[in-house]
């Protein structure tokens, strides 16, 4: 006999449970310079949680999960709506390579999870592996140079404005 405490996670749901541990850790916290020298310090590239985050969106690449939508030259899709299971954050993840993606605006901020693959140094926007947050009401035209990367976006309230 086995219980539903026994079963493992899928791939999804692992997801999930990561991004929840997270935003657990910065909930009501306001995105700032100060929010993401924490972030790169606790969760940057080289800790055991951005390794988890990273292995979790290759393998949801993967499995099809993740990134099941093309357009422009760019894999992308919203993973999860925001929802009070994580903290009113959503989650969606870009695979782009070496591309500018559509300018839009953050209403309420944005938190990005740089991930380069295949050994590259890939950059977002100038930033190598690991954090980089931008405040309410910022915008960019968001980047990846140098090679091929993925970008886990956390926006608060899932506020996201594309410019048209």
């Amino acid at each position: 006999m086995s219980d539903s405490s026994s079963t493992p996670a899928t791939g999804k749901e692992a997801f999930h449970q990561l991004i929840a541990g997270l935003t657990a850790q910065i909930a009501g916290k306001p995105l700032d310079g100060e929010l993401d020298r924490w972030l790169n310090a606790h969760h940057g590239a080289g800790s055991a949680s951005f390794e988890q985050l990273r292995q979790a969106c290759i393998g949801g690449v993967a499995e099809g999960w993740l990134c099941e939508r093309e357009g422009g030259g760019i894999r992308y899709g919203r993973v999860f709506k925001a929802e009070d299971a994580l903290h009113r954050f959503s989650v969606d993840v870009v695979d782009m390579q070496d591309i500018a993606g559509p300018h839009h605006t953050h209403p309420n901020g944005e938190i990005d999870l740089i991930m380069p693959l295949d050994d590259s140094a890939a950059t977002f926007d100038g930033r190598p592996a690991g954090w980089c947050v931008y405040g309410p009401g910022t915008a960019h035209r968001p980047t990846v140079a140098s090679g091929r990367a993925l970008v886990l976006y956390l926006l608060p309230e899932g506020q996201i404005r594309f410019t048209q």
